[in-house]
């Protein structure tokens, strides 16, 4: 198959990956806050000396392409398109929320489920404004219930699947919408699943296999929403 560089800094997690043909070669992660720009640098260059290789043997960058913190997006993908313009290789964009409902599906066993076989749901959320989370539902083999988006949260939503099928919300998001969800009987809580570089392995293959590689000049980020920049702080006002 292919050796392929992975970077996941959708979310407050920033995560390196290098695999070959599937397997882990070499890992580093931290959830240190706003720390993307000051460590994404050293940590691809500790998990390629970690797989005794040089950006020259790689045979593909993969980048979470979002949804997800406008800031941490921009970083990631700056890194991996400076890296495939460095050493001619192409560029693949694997689905931040698809990654994590796929890690969750493959982590489940420490969550009590009344049957895990029935046709559960797995539903990512990564924290956006307020009560509004990036989220979407894909089912146990990775298929996708419906689409990405951003959404507010209240008592009602989800009601039509929760009301037939067990649903597992996890990720930055989730933590937030438990008062509102968690009294339903088929809402769980997984919290301790986060956005992470290993979980795009599989999804980077796919896309490799498949030779389905971004237009390095044209590619941005999936930010679902436009960013909307905070109003500047002024000395001596409160």
């Amino acid at each position: 198959m292919a050796t392929i560089l992975i970077l996941e800094t959708a979310t407050p997690v920033c995560s390196v990956a290098l695999a070959k043909d599937g397997q882990l070669l070499g890992f580093k992660e931290s959830e240190e806050p706003n720390a993307h720009s000051k460590v994404l640098t050293s940590f691809i260059e500790d998990v390629l000396k970690q797989g005794g290789i040089t950006a020259k043997e790689l045979d593909a960058v993969a980048v979470s392409r979002g949804p997800g913190s406008y800031t941490g997006l921009r970083i990631g993908v700056s890194a991996a398109k400076g890296l495939c313009y460095a050493v001619d290789i192409p560029l693949l964009s694997p689905d931040t929320l698809q990654a994590m409902a796929w890690g969750a599906s493959k982590y489940i066993d420490g969550i009590q489920l009344p049957d895990y076989s029935a046709d559960i749901m797995f539903c990512p959320m990564i924290d956006a404004r307020r009560m509004e989370v990036y989220c979407g539902i894909w089912d146990k083999n990775n298929v996708p219930v419906s689409e990405v988006e951003a959404k507010i949260i209240d008592e009602n939503s989800f009601k039509e699947i929760l009301d037939e099928k067990p649903m597992v919300f996890f990720g930055n998001g989730a933590e937030k919408c438990k008062e509102v969800l968690g009294t339903h009987p088929n809402a769980y809580f997984y919290d301790d699943m986060t956005a992470s570089s290993a979980f795009l392995i599989p999804l980077a293959e796919q896309l490799f296999a498949a030779r389905n590689f971004e237009n390095l000049a044209y590619f941005e980020p999936f930010y679902l929403k436009d960013f909307v920049a905070g109003a500047p702080k002024v000395k001596g006002l409160r």
